[in-house]
């Protein structure tokens, strides 16, 4: 699964998000938080990192808060450590 998504509506958001719970089945090595626990924990820390993020890879999108910030927080709390 890419890391990069172009979300712009909630029914974006929600095919992501269901393609993220087919993922976790299909390729469970490919997820370092392949528990609910683990996935928060790393939603809430990568959330809490996102400035710093935006101002390593110059994605000033992730502050602006939109479908597409919250699609990135999913994808990024699959392997956030």
């Amino acid at each position: 699964m890419a890391n990069t998504v172009d979300v712009q509506t909630a029914d974006d958001l929600s095919a992501l998000v269901a393609m993220l719970a087919e993922d976790l089945v299909i390729n469970p090595d490919g997820w370092e938080n392949d528990t609910l626990e683990r996935f928060l924990s790393a939603m809430a820390a990568w959330i809490q990192s996102m400035d710093s993020y935006a101002r390593n890879t110059g994605d000033v999108d992730v502050m602006a808060p939109s479908w597409n910030t919250f699609a990135k927080i999913l994808l990024a709390s699959r392997v956030y450590e």
